[in-house]
């Protein structure tokens, strides 16, 4: 089992490598056991929406990481992807707005990507 915080490096570098938008990593352990890191990202349409978690879900299997539960497919506007320690949520812009989970989770820690990403600082 890998250390969350390399769980979530994962996500946010496979989001990345498929031109994922405003992707964010926010360290919530300290406020609730809900899960260690949540990864944030935006999708420009149903079809690179699912690209994205697909991708995800593709880099972590490889690492043996399966995910507990998956959401939103079908949808197309959102998909959430349970690793239990990282939850991935990916979202159209107007989705990511309404929920806006930044700002719910606000009490959490946002991690630096500089040195992570490479398409979207």
């Amino acid at each position: 089992m890998l250390p969350s915080r390399e769980l979530a490096e994962i996500a946010v570098k496979a989001l990345d490598s498929k031109k994922g938008k405003e992707i964010r990593l926010i360290r919530i352990d300290k406020i609730t056991t809900l899960a260690e890191y949540f990864v944030i990202c935006t999708g420009t349409s149903n079809t690179q929406i699912n690209a994205l978690g697909d991708e995800v879900e593709k880099e972590l299997t490889e690492k043996g990481e399966e995910p507990l539960h998956r959401e939103g497919y079908r949808g197309g506007t959102w998909v959430l992807m349970d690793f239990g320690c990282v939850v991935v949520h990916v979202f159209t812009q107007e989705t990511r707005a309404f929920y806006n989970l930044e700002r719910l989770w606000q009490d959490g820690k946002q991690v630096n990507l500089s040195g992570i990403l490479e398409n979207d600082a």
